[in-house]
């Protein structure tokens, strides 16, 4: 799973990969951090902050040495910098 939807972000096709990613919780699949990191970064690229980092946290949750807590500190620091109303979920 982890590489189809590496794949379907690295050809921006960010909303094929939520599709993919949400059809696969739904139906009994296994998210672990990399899935939820993989899936904060879809909707990062959308520009859904809130979704983002919800994401990001769950896979820091499961794995606090995941990529996503460095995703988390930046997204935190870009809300922070440019628009501190997007920051309160």
């Amino acid at each position: 799973m982890t590489e189809k939807v590496e794949a379907l972000l690295a050809a921006h096709k960010a909303d094929e990969a939520i599709a993919l990613l949400e059809e696969w919780q739904k139906g009994g699949g296994h998210m672990d951090d990399t899935l939820y990191y993989l899936l904060g970064n879809a909707w990062r690229k959308k520009g859904n902050w809130q979704k983002a980092i919800n994401n990001y946290l769950e896979a820091v949750k499961l794995n606090p040495d995941s990529p996503a807590a460095g995703a988390l500190e930046i997204a935190n620091d870009i809300l922070a910098f440019y628009n501190k109303d997007l920051y309160n979920p």
